[in-house]
This record gives C-alpha cells, structure tokens and sequence, in this order.
C-alpha cells in the first residue's frame, strides 16, 4: 500500500493506492507544516485519523509533499518522524512544489508552477529539474498573494476603518472581531496562518466589490513583479497554478496576466488527484 499525502499549513490530503492506481481510502488530516509544528504534534494529528492508524504498518511507500519541506533539515526532520510511524515503509518527503509540479505539468515538459493556497511559492522546472529563485521567509514577511496575506490585509482594513460600513457589518456577521479572540489566535495558539487564511473566504465572496477587487489586484500584482518576473522566460513557458485562491480567483488571474502578457497554464484546486496518475506511472 502507498500513501500519497499533499500537506499544507491548514490540512492535507491523505490517499492509499494499491500498485495499480486502486484508490484503498482517502482522509484529510489538520497541516502538517514542520517549520510550525514538533514530532508528537504531527504524530498526534495523523494518529488521530483511524484510516491511517490502523493500516500504518501495511504502507510499504510514503510520498509526503508538504509546505515547510523546502530545506534538507525540515525534510530529514520529517522524515525520521514519519519513519517511526510507517515503520515498514519507504519514506520520502518533498516539498509541496513538487506535488504542484507533477499534477499540472505534463512529463519532461517546461513550465512556472505556483501555489496560492495558505501560503505561497513560485518556481521553474525545466522538465526535469525544480528551480527557485526566492526562497520563501514564511508567511510573516513573504507569502504574496497568499490566503494568509489576504486575511491580514483585512483584518488591518477593518480595524482601521478603512472597510465599507456595509462590508463591515458583513464581516462581523461572519467571523469574531473581538481584540482579545484574535489576538489569542494569532499568539497563543497553533497555526496563526492558517487562522488568517480563514478570512479569505470573505475576500472570495466579496471579490466584486471595489473595495476587495483592489486587495486582489494588489496581491496578484506583487506575485508576480517579486516572484514570476524572477525568471527571464516567464513570457514564454505557462505558468501553471494551484491552491484554493488560485482556484478561486481564476478568472482574476486571467485578467493579471492578460496585462502582463503571461501564459496562464492549469489551475488546479488540490494536486492530489494528479499525483496519483504520476505515481502509477512512474512505480
């Protein structure tokens, strides 16, 4: 049995195929993010999915791709955690990238490949080879155009009282304004990122207002002046996409990069169903 698991800060994506493709189960656990996250509080999250409990010593492969896996020490951190879990299974971990890279971009071919879920990141892959250019800071000071970036925006929009009144009143409606609440989401508990990407959802909804068109039209300004531009060919090859704000906002991607001239490739909501078809051919 393989397990293919496709990881971002706010959930992941848990499938078991056999050797010929034959979907065992599929799961979602809370993200699994290694930069915010120790061993035992990922162990606690996969443990607490019965699917993978009870079937974790008949997985012989694991293919994580997870967000926080860019660096050779978070890799091996979460690796060797996973390796005393699956005891009898070959582990590999990868960035999330890669999950991006070969659910969107045909083999051997090149493309750009960007994920706009929680977070953030941009890359080039030649056909064969992943290559980047910024290397990501964390949702603090990069993570452009990201869902976390966007809920910020809003929440600092809406405190000083530069949201429309009949946006507010809506905002209020639907999420708890409250300093104290969010101040203790942001500092006090697990995950402040994927707290914030949670108010994006509001900027989706509302993305024919003025006043959230604008905050869109920034975020997807700055991705791609301080991470696609990075690349001299990006005017050339398609620039594939996926996330939940990608998805989302298609069609105002669309329009971003008919004004830059840019290619817009796939986009995708979740890699995870692409990464099956990989695996089975490339076994």
């Amino acid at each position: 049995m393989k397990l293919i698991v496709d990881s971002g800060s706010t959930k992941a994506d848990w499938i078991a195929i056999d050797d010929s493709g034959k979907v065992l189960f599929t799961t979602q656990t809370l993200g699994l993010n290694p930069e915010i996250l120790d061993g035992p509080e990922i162990i606690e999250r996969v443990n607490d999915r019965f699917d993978i409990s009870q079937n974790r010593k008949e997985a012989t492969h694991l293919f994580f791709y997870g967000a926080g896996c860019g660096t050779d020490r978070m890799k091996l951190s979460l690796s060797q955690v996973f390796q005393g879990y699956f005891e009898n299974a070959i582990v590999e971990v990868q960035e999330d990238t890669y999950a991006a890279v070969y659910a969107t971009t045909p083999k051997g071919e090149e493309a750009i490949v960007s994920i706009l879920g929680t977070g953030s990141n941009c890359s080039y892959f030649d056909g064969k080879v992943l290559h980047q250019k910024v290397q990501s800071l964390g949702y603090i000071v990069m993570d452009d155009c990201s869902g976390n970036v966007f809920g910020k925006e809003l929440i600092r929009k809406y405190y000083f009282n530069k949201m429309p009144k009949e946006l507010a009143v809506e905002f209020e409606k639907e999420y708890d304004v409250d300093p104290d609440f969010i101040k203790n989401k942001l500092y006090k508990e697990p995950n402040p990122n994927a707290y914030l990407a949670t108010f994006a959802k509001f900027l989706i909804q509302h993305k024919d207002s003025d006043f959230c068109r604008k905050i869109i039209f920034k975020g997807m300004k700055s991705f791609v002046k301080n991470y696609i531009k990075q690349y001299d060919n990006c005017q050339e090859v398609p620039v594939h996409f996926v996330g939940s704000i990608a998805f989302y906002l298609k069609d105002e991607l669309q329009e971003i990069f008919d004004k830059y001239e840019l290619k817009l490739g796939n986009v995708l909501r979740r890699p995870i169903d692409g990464l099956i078809a990989y695996h089975v051919a490339n076994k």
